[in-house]
């Protein structure tokens, strides 16, 4: 069973590769790899075609790279209605479950939050570029991570926001050592090196890892961690 790095205090940033970035016709082995190579968890994205303009994966993957794989799974839920997905990708091995506060506001948020620590997994909630960071008021204490999005959500291979690093800072000074604050979208060495420096401590970076051959190198880097 792969372990839930969010129930442990944050030390070193931790890099999740996005699966959506992977070659799906060897998915499998793609996961394998990026795990042999030093990453720290997976990265899910699930898209229902309503909340963003595009439709990806369902419990079936993640169950698969549950068996080819030992990293644990961040599911990023970016669907219209979390409430009906949760528990079969709990049951499906995600570990972490991530939903938009653009979705399910305030007391819905709170309530769904539970639900998730009900079934054993971590909660996060994720914030869009455009929404401000008071409609996180209600469940900053709750939730075990929030995942702050550097891009619009939907696809793959947009340019990284900086606007979006205010947030970052003061998120940072408003969550405590046990909860993660994450980054995704956009993220290669150089916007890694500065989500770091904002304070970020999760970074999502999905062509960065996988259209990259070197792809243990480029785990390192973004974690900054430089040869001496």
């Amino acid at each position: 069973m792969p372990e839930n790095v969010f129930k442990h205090p944050p030390h070193l940033p931790l890099i999740a590769p996005s699966l959506l970035a992977s070659d799906f016709t060897k998915i499998g082995a793609e996961a394998a790899d990026v795990e042999k190579c030093g990453a720290d968890l997976m990265h899910v994205d699930i898209m229902d075609g309503h909340f963003v303009p595009n439709l990806t994966m369902g419990p079936d993957i993640v169950e698969a790279v549950a068996r080819s794989c030992g990293l644990m799974q961040d599911v990023h839920l970016m669907v219209t209605n979390p409430e009906n997905f949760i528990e079969a990708f709990c049951k499906a091995g995600a570990l972490n479950l991530t939903f938009h506060i653009e979705v399910k506001p305030g007391q819905q948020a709170v309530d769904l939050i539970k639900r998730i620590h009900d079934l054993g997994c971590t909660a996060g909630v994720g914030i869009n570029p455009d929404t401000p960071v008071e409609s996180l008021a209600d469940i900053m204490q709750l939730v075990d991570m929030i995942n702050i999005m550097s891009v619009h959500p939907g696809f793959t291979g947009q340019s990284f926001m900086p606007e979006v690093l205010s947030k970052v800072r003061f998120l940072r000074h408003e969550l405590g050592p046990h909860q993660r604050l994450e980054i995704d979208g956009g993220i290669g060495i150089r916007t890694a090196h500065q989500a770091l420096e904002a304070g970020a401590d999760v970074l999502v970076a999905g062509a960065a890892v996988f259209r990259n051959p070197e792809r243990a190198s480029t785990i390192r880097l973004l974690r900054g961690d430089y040869p001496k």
